[in-house]
């Protein structure tokens, strides 16, 4: 863990005769960068009394992951002409998570296009923060269309499975 930082100048500088600009450790900021770069960080700031000094770490590549966030929404209208064109009723996830269409990789998925499921039949699994919920058929009927894929990430109100 970083240690307390050093005192680099008097408190009141005007008192010794030197003007009252603050002055840098530069072992301190070296030792900041290291902690950023071991720890994987992109900020830390430190105070001291009355001195503060925040280091950060700026790049191009922090950039990029804003765009894959930016296309999900571009994506969501295109799978959004394909719920309303089949009727029925759409199941949506309750949660962020990951969808499951099987109880485990090795068996068969819950349901499939075509199935006839009752109320109360379990359609997938969310997995969110290591704890599986059931995603259950809130009525009756055929299985039209499954909208996810096997562990897919599926945000909150995200369309999963239409029923007829």
């Amino acid at each position: 863990m970083a240690q307390p930082a050093k005192p680099a100048s008097p408190k009141r500088p005007e008192a010794n005769g030197k003007s009252s600009s603050m002055r840098i450790d530069p072992d301190l900021v070296r030792e900041l960068a290291e902690l950023l770069t071991e720890n994987a960080l992109t900020e830390i700031e430190v105070a001291d009394g009355e001195r503060r000094i925040k280091v950060s770490r700026l790049s191009g590549t922090e950039a990029r992951p804003a765009q894959p966030i930016a296309a999900p929404p571009a994506a969501a209208p295109e799978a959004a002409p394909s719920v309303e064109e089949i009727s029925g009723e759409t199941i949506k996830s309750p949660m962020v998570g990951t969808a499951f269409l099987s109880p485990e990789p090795t068996a068969d998925p819950f349901v499939a296009v075509g199935d006839t499921v009752k109320a109360g039949d379990t359609l997938l699994i969310v997995e969110a923060m290591k704890v599986m919920n059931p995603i259950t058929a809130p009525a009756g009927g055929v299985v039209k269309k499954v909208l996810v894929a096997d562990a897919q990430p599926v945000e909150f109100d995200q369309p999963l499975v239409i029923i007829g």
